[in-house]
């Protein structure tokens, strides 16, 4: 019986550890997320309800709300800017306590994934941990039908150094080849040329 609990626990443990075979290598965002340009953020003033509202970071990076005009907004976090938040409150309101919540996400260029050319949408889109080419392509609708997809390349610069990586989209997604999805990083931009016929 003993013997017969031991083999149990023991598969029961081969089972839990999961291969996952040609799985991208995630690469870990440095440090806490960062607003961008485009982001919305939802400015809340405890027991002042009517400064808190969401507002849209301006192209220029900055945000306008009530009793605090043109605060510098991309580039922090939500807690940096909610301190800063504070501290031009702290003019109008007595000990303000604030908490920005970002709701609607595009971060820094730096942390986006740019695609261009062929793709059903082209778009600019937030970079999350462990995305591969597969999650991209997904979220921009796929190749049109006139894209040279296994001529596409991944621009990426590395230390300072641009650098093209060729991709097999074509390869991916019509013919399911899994080796094909590859990761992308943050800041990468996907080129995806039209094909001749």
């Amino acid at each position: 019986m003993r013997a017969l609990i031991c083999l149990s626990l023991a598969l029961l443990a081969g089972c839990a550890h999961r291969v996952s075979l040609d799985e991208p290598a995630a690469t870990p965002l440095q440090g806490d997320y960062q607003i961008g340009a485009g982001d919305t953020v939802n400015i809340n003033v405890w027991r002042n309800p009517e400064v808190s509202l969401s507002v849209p970071v301006r192209p220029d990076g900055k945000i306008t709300t009530p009793l605090v005009e043109d605060l510098q907004a991309a580039g922090k976090t939500s807690t940096e800017l909610a301190r800063d938040i504070e501290k031009a409150l702290s003019k109008y309101i007595q000990q303000p306590m604030v908490t920005v919540i970002v709701t609607s996400f595009v971060g820094p260029y730096s942390q986006q994934i740019r695609v261009i050319g062929q793709a059903a949408r082209p778009q600019a889109l937030p970079y999350r941990q462990g995305m591969s080419l597969m999650d991209v392509l997904i979220a921009v609708g796929g190749i049109t039908d006139f894209a040279a997809g296994n001529k596409a390349n991944i621009i990426r610069v590395v230390d300072g150094k641009r650098q093209t990586v060729p991709v097999r989209l074509r390869d991916l997604l019509r013919d399911g080849d899994i080796s094909a999805n590859v990761a992308v990083l943050p800041g990468d931009i996907l080129v995806i040329p039209e094909g001749w016929f």
